[in-house]
């Protein structure tokens, strides 16, 4: 007897996808048989034919908790994820107060979020110029990797200079652990600003044109060359443009130990967003042309970009302001995490055609390798986590502020149509949202350390 049966499923793996029925047990899957062979649960759910996806892993969110809790919190954030599919986010270490940086903080943090959690975290470990000997103890406290910026970044965290980033990658291989790198060349964009400034007004052409292509793969080139002269790990945040995805894509083909992710709005939106609707689009870096859209897509398809992420990134309405704040001073960031899963099927699987196998690629497999929790959570297989998705892909959906469960219930999403919706949520064996709605307990997500 199965503490639960989805039966009437096409259980979707990376390698196809098969008509099937799933048996779980102490939150772990523990049967996958095809369909027509009976399983005993004390709870059944009927997929009813639809898709049964592996929980989808958020590689890149920022849910501001503890300390700037006005943008976003973890009840709040962690809803939103269930809702939308993601059974696991990463959460970033800046945006919190304080930013994460040694094992103290981390204790503060896991006490502050650990009893408002919907769904399982992990975390992205601080990388600043004032934290290379906390390293190591944020890795023994189960940090899944160290992230950093080679670019401009908010007040409350540090950029690194190429010096400090080698030296940071060397303390990082003694212990086996990954540094994920903002890739935009700090002083190519400074300069750009100051070149756009010097107008007497600025328009969001001049904010696309202070955050350019070269900056992105100047400092991506840089981390390649870094990793590959050291051996070393690294991970390329929110690559923006096929041309960065093409120098990652010919440094693995190299052997060099270089992992990339992009973003669901890189994937969705255009350049033209951003100058017809302003500062609701802005993001770093900045969304591109409509051909760039496309071809991201086909790195997203061969896994040279293994994770799709929402790099989720709120505010209050106010600081998006462009009136108060300025074009370059209004917020960046756009809030996707509740919305990433339903684009990437409907734009990738139902409008460009991709086998709806690449979701189980890039929000599920790919994010899980990259983060080091393989083997327990990103697959249907028996042994792993029953983090499982029912995704109907005849539902039609418009999103709209009432369907976000956002501290802060705005978006670039909003407004977007398409087909394909998860309907139902399961983490660890347990329904934590159905259709639409959160029904979980809050405090059921758990912590998940990086696999030793």
């Amino acid at each position: 007897m199965f503490d639960l049966v989805i039966k009437n499923g096409k259980v979707v793996k990376t390698d196809g996808i098969i008509e099937a029925n799933i048996g779980v047990k102490d939150g772990k899957i523990a049967a996958i048989v095809e369909s027509g062979n009976h399983l005993e649960g004390k709870e059944v759910i009927d997929a009813q034919g639809n898709y049964i996806f592996p929980g989808a892993i958020d590689s890149h969110a920022h849910l501001n908790d503890p300390g700037y809790l006005w943008r976003e919190d973890y009840a709040h954030g962690t809803a939103a994820a269930g809702v939308g599919g993601i059974t696991t986010i990463i959460d970033m270490p800046l945006q919190n107060e304080p930013a994460m940086t040694d094992a103290q903080i981390f204790d503060k943090k896991i006490q502050a979020v650990s009893v408002n959690a919907y769904v399982d975290y992990c975390f992205w470990g601080g990388l600043v110029d004032y934290n290379l000997d906390k390293l190591k103890e944020l890795d023994e406290k189960g940090c899944i990797g160290f992230k950093s910026f080679i670019g401009p970044v908010s007040p409350d965290y540090v950029s690194l200079t190429i010096g400090q980033a080698k030296e940071a990658m060397e303390i990082l291989q003694e212990f086996d652990a990954r540094a994920a790198f903002h890739c935009e060349d700090y002083s190519l964009i400074k300069w750009e600003e100051k070149r756009a400034q010097r107008k007497e007004k600025n328009d969001w052409q001049d904010f696309l044109n202070s955050r350019p292509v070269i900056a992105e793969l100047i400092a991506t080139q840089n981390i390649i060359n870094l990793a590959k002269e050291l051996g070393a790990k690294a991970h390329i945040c929110h690559v923006s443009h096929p041309r960065v995805a093409k120098i990652i894509q010919e440094a693995q083909q190299q052997g060099i130990d270089v992992t990339a992710e992009t973003c669901g709005h890189y994937l969705t939106f255009t350049d033209q967003d951003v100058i017809k609707n302003g500062s609701l689009f802005k993001c770093a870096p900045p969304l591109r042309e409509e051909a760039a859209v496309e071809e991201m897509w086909e790195y997203v398809n061969n896994g040279t970009l293994s994770c799709v992420a929402s790099d989720h990134s709120p505010c209050e309405l106010s600081e998006k302001s462009e009136e108060k704040h300025g074009i370059f001073g209004a917020w960046g960031g756009i809030s996707g995490i509740q919305n990433v899963m339903q684009v990437v099927f409907s734009e990738g699987v139902v409008k460009r055609g991709y086998n709806p196998t690449l979701l189980a690629r890039s929000l599920s497999e790919g994010p899980a390798k990259v983060c080091g929790i393989f083997g327990k959570k990103g697959a249907i297989e028996v042994g792993f986590d029953a983090d499982l998705v029912i995704l109907d892909p005849e539902k039609e959906w418009e999103i709209t502020p009432e369907s976000l469960y956002y501290v802060n219930k705005i978006s670039a999403f909003v407004g977007l149509k398409g087909k394909g919706l998860p309907v139902c949520t399961v983490v660890r064996g347990q329904v934590v949202a159905k259709d639409g709605k959160i029904v979980g307990q809050k405090g059921f997500g758990e912590f998940v350390s990086k696999l030793k």
